[in-house]
């Protein structure tokens, strides 16, 4: 039977068996970077495909900007908590911080539809438009979603469900804010549920694939 390795010997080897470990960035500065390679790939995408002077005569109503600020810095405030919460020595509060954002993202949204709904006497929101705002958030939300845990998972974090869900919310209200430019008409009720249902569906599928990922196999 060989005998156990001294613990004091083991240290001093692996020690010395360790190579350099290159830092990574800070949190805001690896958020900021994934948010102005995504705002360069919209830009393109925007002059190529969008109609700019369809969501310029719906900008003259006062909360479209209002309810596209929302729901943009609930993507980018959540994004920039994920990358906070990837660091084992972060505080979970940080998951708290999109939720002011989403909750005036919700609000403006059902004012517009409450708006529609008051003014045409029935919710007009056609089944087959919805299902069109349903594919394109979760089209581009994916690979935004791939993209980005690959670069959280660089940092290891402890709490990798509760980064996966904040980080999940980030690229499904940044896709609802891209949808708006391609979207000729104001939300309904139906489009607001359906939008919803779509931002749940991809925080689940990014948490249900962070859980069943190899690392959380073996932790398991």
């Amino acid at each position: 039977m060989s005998v156990p390795e001294p613990t004091e010997r083991l240290i001093e080897r692996l020690v010395a068996r360790a190579e350099p470990v290159r830092r990574l960035p800070s949190p805001t500065v690896r958020a900021g970077l994934w948010l102005l390679a995504l705002a360069a790939l919209f830009g393109v995408a925007l002059l190529l495909f969008a109609d700019l002077g369809v969501l310029a005569r719906r900008a003259e109503d006062p909360r479209l900007p209002v309810e596209l600020a929302a729901t943009l810095l609930t993507g980018v405030t959540a994004i920039l908590a994920a990358f906070q919460l990837s660091l084992p020595d972060r505080a979970a509060a940080w998951s708290l911080l999109p939720l002011p954002w989403l909750g005036l993202w919700i609000a403006t949204s059902g004012y517009s539809c409450y708006r529609s709904f008051l003014a045409l006497g029935y919710d007009d929101g056609s089944l087959a438009e919805s299902a069109h705002c349903f594919r394109f958030i979760i089209g581009v939300s994916v690979p935004l979603a791939i993209s980005l845990m690959v670069l959280l998972r660089r940092a290891c974090p402890l709490a990798p469900i509760r980064v996966a869900a904040v980080g999940g919310l980030g690229v499904a209200a940044i896709a609802a804010f891209a949808l708006q430019f391609f979207h000729p008409f104001d939300v309904t009720f139906m489009d607001l549920g359906i939008h919803l249902l779509a931002i749940g569906i991809v925080i689940g599928v990014v948490c249900l694939t962070e859980r069943l990922s190899p690392a959380q196999v073996e932790e398991a």
